[in-house]
């Protein structure tokens, strides 16, 4: 066989059968690609010449801007072969007489993939982050992930997601935002733009990122492979970030594959009285122990490398409180919030000499932290705790 007629094959095979199947999978390591599509032809009920459809799909592709590549070409992605391990652990338990969901039986390697964009597939993924989530998500998710990726791709690692509304398509935003490459995983053909809405999207990806997919061109989407596609998104990165899902969310199938190929997962927290926060909060707290995250350090932190890629610790910025001496400090501290404190009770409430409470007061005063009514005091709005909320930003190394 010749490599022109295995390019084609696969290419045909990619028509022919849907993605992950286990038994086509382990037909074509048995007997080829070649072998196998002419068995199906063999076999179809209508006049089938899978090479003639080989020839159509890459003539439409090469028109499209569409390339094909297949396991052992340069810039296929190794991460994928870790699917090898699915493939082989669920062909055990269907040889053991359990019965598997379609979607567990559907985790084999890809035997192709359809790309749409200039750079090299695994140049790109070999540092590289999914983050996935809701379609239905809030403005709280979308910012989130907007955030998430386009820290990541500011330190130069690439974003995976699958092209859908909501987190996926602010995941991808905030990549090229950070002028950093993104890869949409499809469930569609590489030139069939879904959902149609993010038509100018995946334009705009294709220039300095990747459209990548296991259908041939001019496929259309159906529901099942929404789901097929994600062990995909999960094999190509070193991790997966779900942010918003909710208890039925697909975003949750990504993850679990995410786990079961050893590859890190996170999850970001949300509110807990919102529906979308409840997939999250459940990967968290879950067998999947998913690490909680909520910025690109942390991310980098659990995917990056060993002592290099560590998470700035997090600090307050000063406040006024910070720089009082211990006496002044304690009047400070005894002090309620709002309301106004006779002092008396000043007295009573701190070790101190009265006239050193006197002195403390009337420096405050002046400094505009305290204010004075007789023989009581306060807060003023510029010296009161709630009036300048604390920030919280990393120390920078």
């Amino acid at each position: 066989m010749t490599d022109g007629e295995e390019r084609r094959a696969r290419a045909a095979l990619t028509a022919l059968v849907e993605p992950g199947d286990l038994k086509v999978w382990d037909a074509v390591e048995r007997v080829g690609a070649a072998e196998l599509v002419r068995r199906i032809a063999a076999n179809s009920d209508r006049h089938l010449e899978p090479f003639d459809l080989a020839d159509r799909l890459l003539e439409r592709a090469g028109k499209a801007g569409v390339r094909l590549v297949l396991p052992g070409d340069r810039e296929w992605p190794h991460g994928l072969d870790a699917l090898l391990t699915l493939a082989n652990r669920q062909q055990r338990k269907v040889a053991g007489g359990e019965s598997l969901p379609t979607i567990d039986r559907t985790v084999a390697p890809p035997v192709a993939l359809w790309l749409r964009g200039q750079p090299r597939l695994a140049e790109t993924v070999a540092k590289s982050v999914a983050i996935v989530g809701s379609r239905a998500a809030s403005g709280y998710g979308t910012h989130v992930a907007g955030e998430l990726a386009y820290g990541l791709a500011d330190r130069g690692w690439t974003v995976v997601s699958g092209g859908a509304y909501g987190i996926d398509g602010a995941a991808h935003k905030g990549a090229m935002a950070a002028d950093g490459p993104t890869v949409a995983v499809l469930a569609s053909g590489a030139d069939v733009p879904y959902p149609p809405g993010h038509a100018s999207l995946f334009e705009k990806i294709a220039v300095d990122g990747l459209l990548l997919s296991e259908w041939p061109p001019g496929t259309t989407p159906q529901r099942p492979r929404f789901l097929v596609r994600n062990r995909v998104i999960a094999a190509l990165t070193a991790g997966t970030v779900v942010v918003e899902a909710g208890v039925r969310s697909g975003a949750k199938q990504t993850a679990r594959r995410a786990y079961e190929l050893g590859r890190a997962l996170m999850a970001v927290p949300g509110p807990v009285t919102v529906a979308g926060s409840v997939g999250c909060h459940e990967l968290v707290r879950g067998p999947l122990a998913a690490r909680l995250v909520t910025r690109a350090e942390e991310v980098l932190e659990e995917v990056g490398r060993i002592g290099a890629d560590l998470t700035a610790p997090l600090r307050a910025p000063k406040d006024w409180r910070d720089t009082l001496d211990a006496m002044s400090s304690a009047v400070v501290e005894a002090m309620p919030a709002v309301d106004w404190m006779p002092l008396d009770d000043l007295r009573a409430a701190v070790p101190v000499a009265a006239a050193r409470i006197e002195e403390i007061v009337a420096g405050l005063a002046v400094a505009g932290r305290l204010e004075r009514d007789g023989t009581r005091v306060r807060f003023a709005a510029a010296g009161r705790a709630d009036s300048q909320p604390r920030v919280v930003k990393p120390v920078v190394r």
